[in-house]
């Protein structure tokens, strides 16, 4: 249960609960299920703090520290996330829908089936993060680092993923139709049985992948490197169709014989 006093000294202003935290960092802050909605907390030291299922809607966190914070379940719609620390942050169910998480630091951070439909995450750091089962259609992530991330079944249906950076990531039975990926590095990562029909891979690195069983129909590959991918299951037709586009290397690639 949240501590009331503790969210009084918060609402009178960053600048004094800053200077406490310093003062007692041993001292547990708990504002779980507490009403922080359209507040202002730019810059707040709240790294370590319990905010289970808070209300944080249209909440100014900008370049606040969420270090270690527990966002389980927290309600963070159109919330300004911008250039905020939340390396191992838990926001496993929390909704963030529309808000605004761009250059925010997220390496490691839990978002196990988070809401995160036409998020802002440009240039974010996502490294190792937990994001399986989450919901990222339309969200926009050009030149996010999502290296080593967990999106297994994750939901990118018409996501804007533009040089992102996704190697060594596990997207198993993802949804990645019509996403544009154009730019991507997706190489050694896994997309077993993705679906990423119609979407835009051109130019993309996808040396290495595992591709076993995914949906390619209509996707576009002009210039994408597929050196010792893996394609197994795929219907040659579409593979063939794949390597009619223009400047794609396909070296090396494991597929399917043809059909005689």
């Amino acid at each position: 249960m949240a501590n009331r006093k503790l969210v009084v000294w918060l609402r009178q202003g960053v600048a004094g609960w800053n200077q406490w935290r310093e003062q007692y960092p041993d001292v547990m802050v708990d504002l779980s299920d507490t009403d922080l909605s359209d507040v202002d907390l730019s810059g707040a030291n709240l790294s370590n703090a319990k905010l289970m299922r808070a209300n944080l809607s249209e909440a100014n966190l900008s370049g606040a520290d969420l270090r270690w914070v527990k966002l389980n379940q927290a309600r963070l719609t159109s919330a300004s996330l911008s250039g905020a620390r939340l390396a191992y942050a838990d926001l496993s169910d929390a909704d963030l829908g529309g808000a605004d998480l761009s250059a925010a630091q997220l390496c490691d951070a839990k978002l196990r089936r988070a809401q995160l439909n036409q998020a802002q995450l440009t240039n974010a750091s996502l490294n190792r993060a937990r994001l399986n089962l989450s919901r990222l259609t339309q969200a926009n992530l050009d030149g996010a680092d999502l290296g080593g991330a967990v999106l297994s079944e994750a939901d990118l249906s018409q996501a804007r993923l533009t040089n992102v950076v996704l190697n060594r990531a596990r997207l198993n039975s993802t949804l990645l139709n019509q996403a544009d990926l154009s730019g991507a590095d997706l190489s050694n990562a896994s997309l077993d049985h993705a679906n990423l029909s119609r979407a835009n891979l051109n130019a993309a690195k996808l040396t290495k992948a595992l591709l076993q069983g995914a949906n390619l129909e209509q996707v576009t590959v002009s210039g994408a490197d597929f050196q010792g991918a893996d394609l197994r299951g795929i219907p040659w037709l579409i593979i063939k169709n794949l390597t009619l586009q223009p400047g794609t290397n396909f070296s090396g690639v494991l597929w399917d014989c043809p059909p005689d």
